[in-house]
């Protein structure tokens, strides 16, 4: 679990350096442009957003509360997987230490059986 957090901190603060890069030396539209001319620029895009759609298919398994569920994939939509960090982080840190909850969250009860 140690390991885990490390390394989903080290993402996070990837990410929140990426993002700080990119909001003061980038500009969206021309940059976003570039990418779009390219066929590999498509392809991370499609590939990103299969990740994010995967990654919020968790997310809603995990959560119970809709409003929570909504916040944390539009978020994700918009910052990427810095969100997906913080919310790898929030799993861990909530988890106690049991990859169980870690995983399955508020639907940790429905495995008791299974387990």
């Amino acid at each position: 679990m140690k390991t885990a957090k490390i390394v989903a901190w080290i993402c996070l603060l990837a990410m929140t350096a990426g993002l700080v890069n990119a909001f003061i030396n980038g500009d969206f539209l021309i940059d976003g442009g570039a990418l779009l001319e390219n066929p590999w620029g498509i392809m991370s895009l499609i590939d990103l957003f299969v990740g994010f759609t995967l990654f919020s298919i968790w997310i809603v398994y995990r959560e119970k509360t809709m409003w929570k569920i909504i916040l944390w994939v539009v978020t994700l939509m918009i910052f990427g997987f810095f969100t997906g960090s913080l919310y790898v982080l929030k799993a861990l840190y909530e988890s106690k230490g049991d990859w169980a909850i870690a995983f399955h969250g508020v639907h940790r009860s429905d495995l008791d059986g299974e387990v």
